[in-house]
This record gives structure tokens, sequence and C-alpha cells, in this order.
């Protein structure tokens, strides 16, 4: 690459964080509905047909943002999965589920933009199908490495009915070969369940319901590890 070509490449990267990040204050104050490429140029002090070079629509501008959204809560359980010791898989996976929270809390519009009321006439595209799975892959990994190291107890969901049945085994060939079935079903009722207890929080309401949020999230969710099979300690949250 030229030193022109570099520049270039550089220039375009700065601006088009430049264009995400006022789009982001836009969400903030109006809403993903809001969103309009004329108000952010508008804002950047860009002329609008400038904008649509990088960005040639609401939903293309859109996208980038819920994959970016995304690919941060992502990287925040897979850290936390790496950062932690595999021995003790309850405690783990609160850790885990505790980093999602956090980037939730922290960042509230966007927890919002992927998992809040969905956007009139914005239909998601297949781009942010791979960046929209990393947590649950990342609660996949643990539940599997708990599996690998003897460690899993797999939950008592059986008889499961045979569509859910089929449904699970099926993921399982695909992402998990060797998870039982009934394991797989009670993680993806966990992924539910994580998102649930986390929008609850950030959307208010939990108001004059929960004040000890952090204890109640780590006791909702150590109760959610035990559901999956994955064994308990004391001395920590999780409890027998």
């Amino acid at each position: 690459m030229s030193t022109i070509e570099g520049a270039r490449a550089r220039a375009r990267r700065e601006i088009t964080a430049a264009i995400k990040d006022e789009a982001r204050r836009g969400l903030a104050a109006e809403g993903a509905s809001r969103l309009s490429l004329r108000a952010v140029a508008r804002e950047l002090g860009m002329a609008s047909s400038a904008l649509y070079r990088y960005f040639p629509s609401r939903d293309d501008l859109l996208t980038a943002l819920i994959v970016d959204a995304y690919d941060a809560l992502g990287e925040a359980a897979e850290e936390t999965l790496a950062a932690t010791p595999r021995d003790d898989p309850a405690t783990r996976w609160v850790a885990v589920c505790g980093a999602v929270r956090a980037w939730a809390l922290a960042h509230p519009h966007e927890f919002a933009l992927v998992h809040g009321t969905p956007v009139p006439g914005y239909a998601a595209p297949q781009a942010t199908t791979g960046p929209g799975v990393r947590v649950p892959l990342a609660l996949l990994a643990l539940t599997a490495e708990a599996q690998e190291d003897a460690l899993l107890a797999p939950p008592t969901w059986d008889p499961l009915p045979p569509p859910v049945r089929a449904e699970a085994e099926a993921l399982a060939d695909e992402y998990a070969p060797g998870l039982p079935a009934p394991v797989v079903a009670a993680l993806v009722a966990a992924w539910a369940q994580l998102v649930g207890l986390i929008s609850f929080e950030v959307f208010g309401q939990y108001t004059g319901v929960v004040t000890a949020r952090d204890e109640f999230f780590a006791h909702a969710v150590s109760r959610i590890a035990a559901d999956i099979g994955l064994p308990t300690t004391r001395g920590g949250t999780p409890e027998e």
C-alpha cells in the first residue's frame, strides 16, 4: 500500500468512526427510529452527499451500529471467559454474564438497539448474525468445556417434546457436538433469561421492586447455571 493509499484508508476509518459516534449520540438523544443521515451529516458539518459515500442509507448505518454493539458484547463475554479458570464453571458463568450486564449498563442505548424494540422499517441483514451469536456461543463454549472436564451434570429436562429435542440436537450437531440435547435446550432458555434480566434493569423495570441489583443478578444467573447442570460452589455467590 502506498503512502497516499494508506493516508486515504486512515482518513476513511477516522471519518467512519466519527459518523458512528455521532449516530450513537443521536440514538441516546432521540432513539433509533429517528436516526437520520441528514441529521448526522449536519452535526458533523458534512454535506449529506459526502456522508452517503460512507453509508449509502440509514439502514446501512444502523447495521454498522448493530454489528459494533454485538461485537462489543461478544468481546466482553469472550474476554471474561478467557480470563476465568475452568475448574469452577458456575462462578465462571456468573462472571461472563456479569460482563455482559456491565457492558449493557454502560451502553444502554446500544443495548436497546440490539435487544430493545425493533426499528420500524428496518430488517437486519445476514451481516448481523455472526456478531449477534457471540455471547451465546461464549456461554456454549463454557458449558462444553465443563463437559470436557467432567464437571457438567445434565439438567433434568427430559423428556423434551420431540420438536424441541430435534432442534436442540441440530444445534448441538452444528455448534457443540456431544452436548446432550437437554443441555442445549437449557442454554437457549438461559440466553433468553439473561437478556430478559438485563433488559429489565436497563429499561427501568426493577424500579420500586429490586434495589439490591448486583446481588439479585448474581443470584439469578447462578440459579440459571444450576438449571444447565453447571456445578455450584460455596464461598461465592452460587450456592447449593
